[in-house]
Parts: C-alpha cells; structure tokens; sequence
C-alpha cells in the first residue's frame, strides 16, 4: 500500500470530491427512529438512519460509480467503461455511465438475482452473464484490452472511497455530534469512506463495522495485519460477500475503524424485520445488518449514545424479502423471550 494514496485521503480530499458529484448524487436524509422496542432493546440511546437506501440506483454505491466514473480522460470516455458485479455495483456502474454519457457494458454473474439485472438494463447498459467471480471478472478484463474500456471497480480505490465518503461527511454534518456511528461491510468501498469522513469530522465518534459471520474477510485482515482472501462465503447478504480485502480499502479501515464486529444471517434477518416493522423500511440484508450489530455485539458499548445507523441499500426483490421477514420474525420472538 502506497503511503502517499492513504494521505491523499483527507478532509479537503472528501469535501472537493463531494462538491463535484453534488449536482448529480441525492443529500439522502437522516431522520431520528422512533421505536420503542429499539429504545428497550439499545437503552436509553437515541438512533438516527442515514436513509442512503433513497439514493440514485438504490444504494451508495451510486457515490463512488460516479466518482471513479468522473476521473475518466476526455481521449478514454469514447471506450465507455466496464464492471464486474453480482448486483448493486452494476446497477450503479450503469447509472454513472448513463449521468456520464458512456457506453456500458457491464459483467454479471449468472448466480445474480434476476431483480437486479432488469435495474442494471433499466438505465442503458449491456448486460454480460458469466459463471462465478472469477470468469466476471475475466470477462471484464477482456473488455478492458480489446475494446479500451475503463474498468469501474466494486470497492477498491481511492476514487471509489472519496465517493462514498459523502455518506458520512453528510450524516456528520447533519448530526455532529453523534457518539457513534455503524456501518456494514462488504468490500470496504462505504466503510473507508465513511470512517475518513467521521473521524476527519468528529475523532471522538466511534466507528464501528459490522460483518456477517460467514464473509468476514476485513476484519481478518485487521486480525492478521493484511489482506485477506477467504477460502469460502456463507451468507444471504450477497452485496457484503466479496470473498476478499483489497489493499487500499483495506488500509483505510485499519486506520480510521474503531472496531468490527460480526452477525449471523439470523440476526440480519431480524434486523430486516425490525426495519420493516419499526421504521417501515423495506432494505436488503446489509442495512438489517447494521440494525442487526447494534442490538447485539454492540449493544453494551452503544447504551445511552447518539447513533447513527447508515441504511446502505434497498435492492430486493419481494420474494427474496419476504423469505427474509419470516426467518427475522421467527428469530426476533427468540431473542425477545
């Protein structure tokens, strides 16, 4: 990891980044939750949403799309651009290539709910199917030699972290003096850029990112010192399952991320269902991962505090949810008896 990379990323760095996508990205709000079940379960503490699931193409991944997307050369912009993605990052990638004005021809993997590819088509890209990561992520690269299309990473890079950044510096900035703040964890695109903009903010909120149990490749990589690859990804959060940390993603959140905890896909589950229920929020399994954090590994740390929860994305489909509200429901009334 390249030292000079990681300082770049300061608070001029996040604010000037910002600026240039505000005319395009949605100041998504951040409303106070309440919930007297939640205030029973978390004590005393008061919650506040960062309703990121309203923005452009239904999750943050939208910010850093078109972060890397706007740094593209006027000489590389004919080529358009290339992505690789099981979801939500296609669907984005196609939303900055369309805000842009580029051509998008963007790879997904056959195992990709069918909801998702329809978004991805519905603003303009051309829809690639592969088998597996490895064969995605192959066919991009051939795209990238051959037709000179420039390649949109899912979560590594500092493009890719000043974008996301934005949550944060908008949820700090709305609310600054929050105690702590949670995050989920995929690839570590978010998470880097919401933990530089709460801690260049506000050093004295804590961060905390929340893993499901069965894709936790970032916080082994803080265990061991480095990046990790798993051998293996259990888990119903697909846009929190890239089987790896990447160096630069990676480097952020051990610098700026106070702690990482992990869930089970049960508790996500009820997580889902308490969103649902309490917030009237239909989200995917990330956001009920983060709810999900907070009553559990987290709870004794975040009694009596000022929370902010970043509800990441809302890509589901309504049979893919329902199956999920059953499963949170059932384990709710478990862990409430």
């Amino acid at each position: 990891m390249n030292n000079s990379s990681l300082e770049a990323i300061s608070i001029k760095s996040i604010e000037r980044r910002y600026s240039e996508l505000s005319s395009s990205i949605l100041h998504t709000p951040t409303i106070r939750l309440s919930s007297p079940l939640l205030s029973n379960l978390i004590k005393e503490s008061e919650l506040y949403m960062k309703l990121e699931c309203f923005q452009h193409s239904g999750t943050f991944k939208a910010r850093g799309a078109l972060s890397a997307t706007k740094q593209i050369t006027e000489e590389d912009k004919k080529f358009g651009i290339t992505a690789a993605s099981a979801g939500n990052h296609a669907i984005a990638s196609a939303w900055a290539a369309k805000v842009e004005k580029l051509s998008a021809k963007v790879v997904m993997q056959t195992s990709a709910n069918p909801f998702r590819v329809s978004l991805a088509e519905t603003f303009g890209a051309e829809i690639i199917m592969k088998e597996g990561g490895v064969a995605t992520f192959a066919e991009a690269d051939r795209l990238m030699r051959e037709e000179n299309r420039t390649f949109i990473h899912p979560f590594e890079g500092i493009n890719t972290t000043l974008g996301a950044a934005g949550v944060g510096l908008e949820l700090i900035d709305d609310h600054s003096d929050l105690d702590a703040v949670v995050v989920a964890v995929g690839g570590g695109g978010l998470m880097s850029g919401v933990a530089a903009a709460i801690k260049l903010r506000n050093r004295n909120c804590e961060v905390y990112a929340v893993e499901p149990i069965g894709a936790n490749s970032m916080s082994q990589s803080i265990k061991v010192g480095k990046p990790v690859t798993l051998n293996k990804i259990d888990t119903i959060a697909d846009s929190l399952a890239p089987p790896m940390a990447l160096p630069f993603s990676y480097s952020v959140c051990e610098k700026f991320v106070d702690q990482f905890v992990t869930v089970t896909d049960d508790q996500i589950c009820a997580g889902l269902s308490l969103l649902q229920e309490e917030a009237k929020l239909a989200v995917e399994p990330a956001a009920g991962a983060v709810v999900a954090a907070a009553i559990w590994p987290l709870n004794k740390k975040l009694i009596g505090k000022k929370i902010g929860l970043v509800m990441c994305g809302a890509n589901i489909d309504a049979q893919s949810y329902q199956k999920y509200l059953i499963r949170g429901a059932h384990n709710m009334r478990k862990a409430l008896n």
